[in-house]
């Protein structure tokens, strides 16, 4: 037998039996309610394409039955409910806003969520290695990684001495703390800029002006990425930096990102769901944390602010946009 014709038939007898594993013909397809902020979350796609990776079909060994509160959070408790009352075997959400309500709602259906805040702080789950009741899934969040995003941001710009965070404090996320000890060791002023409603963006960007800020750094949670263009022109407008979390902002006009491959975690949770669908509690079904991170470089924003690109970030970037 000749060695490819080898491996792609080993290949196929290591595939078959996950495949097999989700495609049980002698019971019902599972049923799994998903709660969402919005159905055009782009993360709920990654979320189906990580079962679809499993082997599983959706309407044939898989039933999905979606709610989406339409970008209305006074629409997630009813939902919430709703989904309890349905019974599913296994309910799946995504956003640290929205799993408190499915977490409120019920205690005995297994949930998985996708959160970009800290589960532990927020009550979710009492640790990450052991949740202890019906909560499990993925959080966005690492320790190290606002440290290691402003020390980027010093590389980048050797004079910087004054970041103005823009953040959530509902949003739990340790993000700020961290920022706030990394500008103590790297001898950078660190600004505290909150904004918890849309009416408050203004109010934080004329604070940011009268401080003198020369960088902007925003601290990822809906309420900022649901704003993600006005923070961009604000940056671009005033010829501030801007690094943030998410390699989007860094695609749409930021001059840096760095922080988790939101695709592949998110991808990765669907996994939490086969674990539990198979017999895993979730109780006792450790919360992942990112373990592929993605740097960012804009080369675009770093010339317009007339910037040069240090030869060692541009060898650590996983993109440079030029």
């Amino acid at each position: 037998m000749r060695r490819r014709d080898f491996v792609t038939l080993l290949g196929g007898a290591v595939a078959w039996p996950l495949a097999a594993r989700a495609q049980r013909s002698d019971k019902p397809a599972p049923r799994v309610g998903v709660l969402l902020y919005d159905g055009t979350d782009p993360n709920y796609g990654s979320f189906r394409r990580g079962l679809r990776e499993l082997g599983y079909v959706e309407g044939q060994t898989i039933v999905l039955e979606p709610r989406s509160a339409e970008s209305k959070p006074e629409r997630l408790p009813v939902l919430a409910r709703e989904l309890a009352t349905a019974k599913p075997d296994l309910i799946y959400v995504l956003g640290g806003d929205v799993a408190p309500f499915m977490r409120s709602a019920t205690s005995t259906i297994p949930i998985v969520m996708a959160v970009s805040n800290d589960p532990v702080q927020s009550g979710l789950v009492a640790s990450l290695a052991r949740p202890g009741g019906n909560v499990t899934g993925v959080t966005f969040v690492s320790s190290d990684l606002a440290a290691k995003r402003l020390q980027f941001l010093r590389e980048l710009a050797p004079q910087l001495a004054r970041v103005a965070v823009l953040w959530n404090p509902d949003h739990v996320d340790p993000e700020y703390r961290e920022i706030q000890i990394a500008g103590r060791t790297l001898d950078v002023q660190v600004q505290s800029l909150e904004v918890r409603s849309p009416v408050d963006f203004d109010r934080a960007y004329q604070t940011a002006l009268s401080l003198r800020a020369e960088a902007l750094m925003p601290v990822s949670s809906r309420l900022l990425t649901l704003d993600r263009a006005g923070i961009i022109a604000f940056a671009a407008q005033h010829g501030l930096l801007l690094a943030s979390g998410w390699g989007p902002w860094a695609r749409e006009g930021a001059i840096l990102s760095y922080g988790p491959d939101l695709d592949d975690i998110t991808r990765r949770s669907a996994a939490h769901v086969d674990k539990i669908l198979h017999g895993a509690s979730p109780a006792e079904l450790p919360v992942e944390q990112p373990t592929r991170f993605q740097l960012v470089i804009n080369g675009k924003t770093a010339k317009i602010l007339g910037l040069t690109v240090p030869e060692k970030l541009v060898a650590l970037a996983d993109e440079v946009i030029e």
